[in-house]
């Protein structure tokens, strides 16, 4: 069992962040309120107090003396850990107002995953060029459709405040909906080739890795429901114009599917088949 007091302090300050950023983005704005500005500087580079801390960590945790570890609860934290690098870096870029609040408290969560679920899978072949580029291809692709699928919560809890009529100051710096879905749809767009390039190479290098032809698991098939729907919701927008919830219904069943085909699968065979 790992020492447990690294993983609380990361996350208590991922969680105080997260709560911090609901305190201001969601509360009720007053009716004289301008809303609120883009994040200021401390709250920039505050973030990446727990990120660093959570980088060591997990450096520590997954690159063991006898390789690299990625069981379910690293494989966990690693991906919350590659979507709020994303965030952090397209936040300057693109208004991702609200969406702090959302992030961080599910790093803050995801941090204690390798504490909850302290299962071992030893990868092999990891000095492999082919390994690293389908690894990195597969980690990019997840932290960006991560990001994809709490930018639709967050256009699902906006749209729902705007019908209430109950509206936090948060609402009045941010982009208009029509402009936040176009943001989605261009993160979907880049998830999705990422995507498509790890399904590609996954089969193409599965001789090279594991001296037999890719087998058709359950990973696999959940994988390619992912991509279906993700292909789907792209052609959709394409041909009938789909927006609003028809837009973030299918991203968050692409993302479902997705978690389902690697964590899901990793789940049941390290925590339930402990195998």
């Amino acid at each position: 069992m790992p020492a447990i007091l690294p993983y609380l302090i990361i996350a208590l300050l991922y969680a105080l962040l997260g709560f911090h950023f609901w305190r201001t983005r969601w509360q009720l704005a007053a009716p004289e309120s301008g809303g609120v500005a883009a994040p200021m500087q401390w709250e920039r580079f505050a973030i990446l107090v727990p990120f660093v801390l959570h980088s060591a960590l997990l450096h520590h945790s997954t690159f063991t003396g006898a390789g690299v570890n990625l069981g379910v609860g690293n494989a966990l934290s690693a991906i919350l850990w590659l979507a709020v690098l994303l965030y952090w870096l397209v936040s300057f870029f693109y208004n991702f107002e609200g969406l702090q609040a959302l992030v961080l408290p599910l790093a803050a969560a995801c941090v204690l995953a390798p504490l909850l679920l302290p299962t071992t899978h030893m990868l092999s072949n990891t000095g492999l060029p082919a390994f690293r580029v389908h690894f990195l291809l597969s980690m990019l692709a997840y932290g960006l459709l991560t990001i994809a699928a709490l930018h639709a919560v967050l256009m699902m809890l906006v749209e729902r405040r705007l019908h209430l009529g109950a509206l936090p100051a948060m609402l009045n710096s941010l982009p208009p909906l029509l402009t936040m879905e176009t943001l989605l749809f261009r993160i979907i767009n880049v998830g999705f080739v990422l995507l498509t390039l790890v399904l590609i190479s996954g089969i193409l290098f599965s001789e090279e890795l594991f001296h037999k032809p890719a087998p058709f698991t359950h990973k696999t098939l959940f994988a390619f429901i992912s991509w279906g729907i993700f292909a789907a919701l792209l052609g959709g927008r394409k041909i009938y114009g789909w927006r609003g919830r028809t837009a973030a219904h299918w991203t968050l069943a692409g993302f479902i599917a997705l978690i389902l085909a690697y964590i899901g699968s990793k789940f049941v065979l390290e925590v339930i088949l402990h195998r």
